[in-house]
């Protein structure tokens, strides 16, 4: 596949969308809160302008790399133990 269908952008907004709630939900780690919500700031900032690039730009590529960079702030929040995350499924941490 050579291109960012409609469905394969909708299933990562809302996979993205949904470890977002959950990371800005979850416990912070207390003594680095600071950078906790460093994270969540970045990845906020990649998801909105994710939205911006599919809807008002129509440009689902750049759309999808942002999906994966807010992801990735994510993820690495987690892995680093910024967020108290067990999910495994949206993150890349033991359940």
């Amino acid at each position: 596949m050579k291109e960012v269908t409609d469905e394969k952008l909708e299933k990562y907004f809302s996979i993205t969308a949904e470890a977002l709630e959950k990371a800005k939900a979850a416990e912070k780690c207390p003594e680095r809160k600071d950078q906790a919500e460093d994270f969540l700031d970045m990845a906020q900032r990649y998801y909105d302008d994710a939205k911006h690039f599919k809807e008002e730009k129509d440009d689902y590529v750049l759309a999808f790399a942002a999906l994966n960079y807010a992801h990735g702030w994510l993820d690495a929040g987690a892995r680093i133990g910024l967020f108290k995350v067990n999910d495994s499924r949206l993150f890349t941490v033991d359940d």
